[in-house]
């Protein structure tokens, strides 16, 4: 043992260890301070949805969303913080949708949840927003289950609800006085939910009304050959259509070859979409009664406004899914600065449950009583222009107008 080093002594060894250990220390209570002054100046939002399976209402809402950021973000933000967006795919499955959502809580830290497109999928980040009590925007789902018979305190609904959308047809298809209806749509929670309400509000106005046919097919896996074979055997005077995107286009398709349309008057829900017209060009129906998105002819100052905003950033026109995406992001930014930058249940909900907000078809509102906003839709029929499928003869619907009275939501919605 060398005596200049008595045991007593700390060791050369000794004194580096506890300089390290102090600089260990110092690291992580900057990088503990790092993160909580970046919490304080940001919101995280995460966004689940069906990128890979719907593309073509979902790549102009991934746009609409990320305009919407920046044009918050280059705003100051809200309440001063800014909002960082967090976007995943659910593969179409409501199972990975819940564990995507999961990984943006647990990985990411989001402060709230944004997104669905398929019914089924909203449903289970719905429940899943309930389970976690975290605060989620159903953006773009469409089933009434959202907001009534499944709805919680957590979760809130942007997009004109399938009731809305059949309360808007239901009048028109009234009008054409035809007895025996048929109806084809997918054979999913949008879908049945869709034909059941409307059935109930035609009934309603044409008591005499007769159901000759219902067509149930797989989302994404329709025959059209034999769907409309069977449309054409139960000898309807008029169709319901509920299908979209790729079966809408075979159906139509084969009808057309097959006589069925334009001989048989449809009314359709969704097809009067750009996302849906585009495929079909110079084949799109012409006469179907139809809600949609006519965006080339709106006149409105914030459509106008909207529409210059997102052709500037992106060369191309907007899709309905990019209105939608933007909506969701200004209706969370509208929210955010009412609760005062809170991402807090307890003071985002209550700031949402009356919440006005300025979107591209004008102001609407998050309803207190069951969470769905006001967000209208346009009504009108098809045509062909310049080898194109456009909307004419259309009008807006107030999403306002087309909803039960509150004395029915409440038997609907079960007690928070």
């Amino acid at each position: 043992m060398d005596p200049r080093y008595p045991l007593a002594q700390p060791a050369p060894f000794s004194r580096l260890a506890r300089a390290a250990q102090r600089l260990c220390v110092a690291a992580a209570a900057w990088t503990l301070a790092a993160g909580a002054a970046h919490a304080q100046i940001t919101v995280r939002i995460g966004e689940v949805n069906s990128y890979k399976a719907q593309p073509a209402f979902l790549e102009p809402y991934r746009n609409g969303m990320q305009l919407a950021v920046d044009e918050v973000n280059a705003a100051g933000g809200v309440a001063g913080k800014k909002l960082e967006l967090f976007t995943r795919d659910d593969n179409a499955n409501p199972g990975d949708a819940v564990r995507a959502a999961e990984e943006l809580i647990s990985r990411e830290r989001v402060d709230v949840l944004l997104g669905g497109y398929l019914s089924n999928i909203g449903l289970a980040l719905a429940d899943f927003a309930r389970q976690k009590k975290i605060f989620f925007l159903a953006s773009e789902p469409l089933t009434d289950k959202i907001v009534w018979q499944n709805g919680n305190r957590y979760t809130f609904r942007l997009r004109v609800s399938t009731y809305m959308q059949a309360a808007m047809l239901a009048p028109e298809a009234a009008k054409l006085g035809k007895k025996r209806w048929a109806f084809v749509y997918p054979n999913y929670e949008y879908g049945l939910s869709a034909v059941s309400t409307f059935k109930t509000l035609l009934k309603k106005a044409q008591p005499d009304v007769e159901f000759v046919g219902d067509q149930a097919v797989p989302l994404g896996k329709v025959d059209a050959g034999s769907v409309t074979q069977a449309l054409a055997d139960a000898k309807p005077d008029a169709i319901f259509n509920v299908l979209f995107a790729g079966d809408l286009t075979k159906l139509v398709r084969e009808g057309t070859t097959r006589g069925l349309f334009p001989a048989t008057p449809v009314v359709s829900m969704l097809t009067g979409e750009p996302e849906y017209l585009d495929p079909l060009k110079d084949e799109t129906p012409v006469g179907w009664i139809v809600t949609g998105y006519p965006w080339s002819t709106i006149q409105t100052p914030e459509h106008t406004a909207f529409l210059k905003a997102y052709r500037d950033r992106y060369k191309d026109y907007p899709r309905l899914g990019a209105v939608v995406g933007y909506s969701a992001i200004k209706s969370l930014a509208a929210g955010l600065e009412k609760s005062g930058g809170s991402a807090q249940p307890d003071k985002l909900i209550p700031a949402f449950e009356g919440l006005q907000v300025d979107i591209p078809f004008g102001r609407i509102q998050y309803r207190a009583i069951d969470h769905q906003s006001t967000m209208g839709a346009y009504v009108g029929k098809l045509a062909v222009q310049d080898g194109k499928g456009v909307m004419v003869d259309y009008q807006y619907k107030d999403g306002a107008d087309f909803l039960p009275p509150d004395d029915e939501v409440r038997k609907l919605r079960p007690a928070q």
